[in-house]
């Protein structure tokens, strides 16, 4: 399972079970781990609107990774677990992860489990990796719907970030080291 700590704005969209768990009708690609926090457990994960577009923006905790969904409708709500596994996994490809990563990675996939469990720390870096998406969408004026949300996921983990107490990671080269051990 992977713990998913939502904001209030993205919280009051999902249709959630009395566990925390998705009431999703589409069945996941890659759910291995459903019973103990796999490797990649621990993501926060925002709601935002561009262009009156729904958009879903994942942070890892620990490496800053950067996750993009856009275009979201209501129905797509139910089945983010989908959604997350499919934008990860191509986001990592994107990246340039090699094959053994993509298989630790795809076995450490499972659920997810959504609170409002908050770290202000990755709250900071998710709003920054917010405000440069939006910058990108104005000043090369793009559509949402145009945009490749694998290929931006990876241009926004291309910068460092800061984390309280550690200094500054890179997002990219941090996942894959975790995906390589």
């Amino acid at each position: 399972m992977i713990h998913l700590r939502c904001t209030k704005k993205l919280l009051a969209k999902l249709p959630l079970t009395s566990a925390g768990r998705l009431n999703g009708k589409r069945p996941l690609p890659l759910a291995a781990n459903d019973e103990a926090e796999s490797l990649l457990s621990g993501w926060h994960a925002n709601l935002l609107t561009i262009q009156r577009r729904n958009c879903v923006l994942f942070i890892h905790d620990a490496t800053r990774f950067p996750v993009l969904a856009t275009c979201l409708t209501k129905p797509d709500f139910a089945d983010l677990d989908w959604w997350f596994q499919d934008a990860l996994m191509n986001t990592l490809l994107k990246a340039g992860a090699n094959d053994a990563q993509m298989e630790v990675a795809a076995g450490a996939l499972g659920p997810l489990v959504c609170d409002t469990e908050c770290d202000r720390s990755v709250q900071g870096t998710m709003n920054q990796m917010k405000q440069d998406l939006e910058h990108q969408v104005w000043y090369d004026n793009l559509s949402i719907t145009d945009l490749a949300p694998y290929s931006t996921g990876v241009w926004l983990a291309e910068r460092p970030c800061t984390v309280k107490g550690k200094g500054f990671i890179w997002p990219k080269k941090a996942m894959l080291e975790l995906l390589g051990r």
